[in-house]
């Protein structure tokens, strides 16, 4: 077995990773330019579901995205200089999206997710955080009485995979969440999840516990990777080069980036998504709300009432949008006739998305003891428990009973 492993990248999935790791008695170190779990998962809208197993190409939605491009306030933007390159992941995006894909699709995404409430509260336990996850519903809310169905697609997967749920009329939604507008007519109820508080605080508090159990963190930024002839892995920071005998990739968005000179293409797309967080917000959620028709998330968190959404696609590098920050504090405006829209912080970062809402997970043809654990889009903070749990089986050799072909990197 090996006895000590380098994971690039620690966001909640190197955390996690690292966690699982070390309670497999392998040492571990971190590599990150930044703190601990501050990058791409501190933006997130804070849902942790089991049921989160519908992936973003389904059925027809290739006829509602010109109608959410050309709006201002839809939850898909492009930048018009990045089309030409956006092009074959598009094309490849919509392919999955026949419904034979989109169920074995799903199949694999309940894997990845069917366990991520219990394993949260494992890796929290001792840490003094536990409260940081609790337990709520997810409500998907509607304007129009007859939108919420059971018998829909993306709830009839969710349904077959185990989940409870509910369809609510106005009364009920009013006693579900009594500060929500009047205009939502109905909603459809999924039970059995939870919610983060704080995103960000479980980054750090998963992180001090992975130094307590003896992780190692180090601030750098990984410029390159290279196989060594004679076994494992050579990369380099700006502080020099440095060996292990396994490498865990897991860097999000700027993972591909390092796999090119390795003549390794991964059709990795960076996502922008954003979040508006309304500081002194006057009203509450006593769960978390999906307003399915302007798709945004909003959940009360430690430090106010979070919105986050859209997916703006513009290249890696391409600057945040003011516009789109702008867009979503009027969307929430629309969310409770109580919520005080005029104080507010805001954020944003990169999602790293692959064309069938799936990472890469596993270890790329021809490069043995390079495990990549990246690309896991809107999901990233419910897949990371068991990801780091999967990406642990494999770096000790452990067997495991699970089917790891939907996630290999070499499935493009």
């Amino acid at each position: 077995m090996v006895s000590n492993v380098t994971v690039l990248g620690a966001g909640i999935i190197g955390i996690c990773t690292g966690l699982s790791l070390l309670e497999r008695g392998v040492s571990v170190r971190l590599i990150d330019r930044g703190d601990p779990g501050q990058e791409t998962s501190f933006g997130n809208a804070g849902v942790i579901s089991p049921w989160s197993i519908v992936p973003q190409a389904m059925p027809g939605v290739w006829k509602k995205i010109p109608g959410w491009l050309i709006d201002p306030l839809g939850p898909v933007a492009v930048r018009p200089s990045h089309l030409p390159r956006l092009a074959s992941w598009g094309l490849k995006f919509l392919a999955n999206g026949t419904e034979a894909r989109v169920r074995k699709i799903s199949a694999a995404m309940d894997t990845l997710n069917q366990d991520c409430v219990t394993l949260y509260r494992h890796h929290l336990h001792d840490t003094g955080h536990e409260a940081l996850v609790r337990d709520s519903y997810y409500i998907h809310a509607f304007r129009n009485a007859e939108g919420a169905r059971l018998d829909s697609l993306d709830n009839e997967l969710r349904i077959a995979a185990g989940a409870d749920l509910e369809r609510a009329d106005h009364h009920r939604l009013r006693e579900l969440e009594p500060d929500l507008s009047p205009e939502f007519k109905s909603a459809i109820v999924i039970k059995g999840q939870a919610r983060a508080l704080a995103p960000g605080r479980i980054g750090q508090a998963l992180s001090e516990k992975f130094q307590k159990m003896g992780g190692e963190i180090e601030r750098a930024t990984v410029q390159s990777i290279t196989p060594i002839e004679s076994g494992g892995w050579r990369y380099v920071t700006e502080r020099g080069e440095h060996t292990a005998p396994k490498l865990v990739l897991a860097m999000g968005v700027w993972s591909a980036k390092l796999l090119k000179p390795l003549g390794i293409h991964i059709p990795l797309e960076s996502e922008r998504g954003y979040h508006v967080n309304f500081t002194s917000p006057g009203m509450t959620l006593n769960h978390s709300v999906l307003d399915v028709d302007m798709k945004f998330v909003a959940s009360s968190m430690q430090d106010g009432v979070r919105v986050a959404g859209t997916a703006e696609f513009g290249g890696l590098d391409a600057p945040t949008s003011p516009k789109r920050s702008a867009g979503l504090v009027a969307l929430a405006g629309n969310l409770s006739p109580k919520l005080n829209t005029d104080e507010y912080t805001t954020w944003s970062g990169q999602r790293p998305s692959l064309p069938d809402s799936l990472p890469c997970i596993g270890e790329i043809n021809g490069l043995p003891d390079l495990i990549t654990a990246f690309g896991h889009s809107h999901w990233g903070l419910m897949m990371a428990p068991k990801t780091g749990r999967i990406v642990a089986d494999l770096v000790t050799g452990t067997r495991t009973n699970l089917d790891l072909a939907p996630y290999h990197p070499n499935r493009f």
